[in-house]
């Protein structure tokens, strides 16, 4: 009777499944929100992480993906809608102008998103290859499994 017992932590249970089951909010500002469509197309497939469909409210979501350049005047509504997400909640950085603001370094851009909200993924790229963001969700996909889950 022993070797039919299959024993595990709870955590990691609940860490598996919220891995396969991320709500995403996009939050496109740019030019890499087209590459954002293609990612969602099926040739990539993005259901098979779990991730297919979008949200349309923050409330609803526990991934915000911002997708593009991210100036001054939209920062404060950036970091609204990050607050209106419930718990837990990841952010991915997609692309070299959210990441780091890019080749825009100026007065007016955010240089880099994790200035006014933590950032668990960053992928860069002008714009980043659908594999890259891809690669992207995997490895959020295995921080959500290693982290501590509050149940």
């Amino acid at each position: 009777m022993p070797n039919n017992v299959a024993l595990t932590r709870v955590d990691a249970v609940v860490g598996w499944a919220r891995s396969w089951s991320i709500f995403v909010y996009p939050f496109v500002t740019a030019c890499c929100g087209m590459e954002y469509m293609s990612l969602a197309a099926p040739h990539y497939d993005l259901d098979r992480f779990g991730a297919a469909l979008p949200r349309f409210s923050p409330r609803h979501a526990d991934l915000l993906m911002v997708v593009g350049t991210v100036s001054h005047k939209i920062a404060p509504v950036l970091r609204h809608v990050y607050d209106q997400m419930t718990e837990p909640k990841y952010v991915l950085a997609f692309g070299v102008c959210t990441v780091s603001g890019g080749f825009y370094d100026n007065y007016s851009t955010v240089q880099g998103i994790d200035t006014i909200l933590p950032v668990d993924v960053h992928v860069p790229g002008c714009p980043p290859r659908p594999e890259m963001v891809l690669d992207g969700i995997m490895k959020l996909q295995e921080k959500i499994r290693q982290s501590k889950q509050e149940l």
